[in-house]
């Protein structure tokens, strides 16, 4: 069985579990394997019950067959709408942290689904407020970002704009600072003045080998770079976007 045109399969038990946790999704109905015997999958589906979802009992060939090949289930898919997607207006306006100040993350030609569903995690974890793709080269939330990021991408706010130099002018405009990882013009992170750190910020990552676009790079207010100390030259996207938002977190707590 597909999904509806308007609709998406989900599967995993963490993805579902987010989906359902985080209501921002239309379910339609729960396919749980015939044989289940994990107790946490037995739980998640009587959960579903309750809430008024339709839950179906399926052969595990059956489930598999909803599925690209070689992608396992876990005993648990779920058919649910799209996930709704802001305007960057709406990112813009939303309340920052408990001390005030707004993060968001934007990405710059990051096309692996991997990678995108891994800063989407990581996003999520330092408390950004929402990220920014573009409407081109960028991939579909689908299944795989919703994988990669533990289900992290049912609590992001993930907005689409069709040209990211318009996007990081007009979050200037309304008082953003814009932050890029640079690896080879980049400041030290470590090394840069706590004032850049302080107020409302959008933190900007670029492809893996290409890094950010002459473009993108020329509005940037900072370039940071993180200090490699061993034989390897750099991390991968998403590993570079941990280390950035959480040195933000703590050098935008320091007063």
């Amino acid at each position: 069985m597909a999904a509806g045109k308007t609709s998406e399969l989900i599967f995993g038990l963490h993805p579902v579990l987010e989906a359902l946790r985080a209501g921002r999704r239309h379910p339609v109905r729960i396919h749980v394997e015939e044989d289940l015997t994990r107790a946490e999958l037995r739980e998640l589906a009587e959960r579903a019950l309750a809430a008024g979802i339709p839950v179906e009992r399926v052969p595990g060939r059956e489930l598999a067959a909803m599925l690209p090949a070689g992608v396992k289930a876990q005993g648990l898919v779920l058919e649910a709408g799209p996930l709704p997607t802001p305007s960057l207006e709406e990112l813009q306006s939303m309340s920052g942290s408990p001390g005030g100040s707004r993060r968001l993350v934007a990405l710059d030609g990051v096309e692996d689904p991997q990678n995108l569903g891994a800063i989407i995690r990581v996003a999520e974890a330092a408390g950004a407020q929402g990220l920014i793709l573009t409407a081109r080269r960028a991939p579909p939330l689908g299944a795989a970002v919703a994988r990669a990021s533990a289900g992290a991408v049912e609590h992001l706010p993930v907005a689409r704009v069709g040209n990211l130099r318009r996007a990081l002018q007009q979050l200037q405009r309304g008082g953003f600072w814009a932050i890029g990882a640079d690896a080879v013009g980049g400041e030290d992170l470590f090394q840069t003045a706590g004032r850049i750190w302080q107020g409302d910020l959008v933190l900007v990552f670029g492809a893996e080998g290409r890094g950010l676009r002459r473009g993108v790079l020329e509005l940037l207010d900072h370039r940071v770079r993180i200090p490699m100390a061993g034989r390897v030259g750099s991390l991968n996207v998403a590993a570079a976007a941990a280390v950035v938002l959480f040195e933000a977190i703590r050098r935008g707590s320091a007063v």
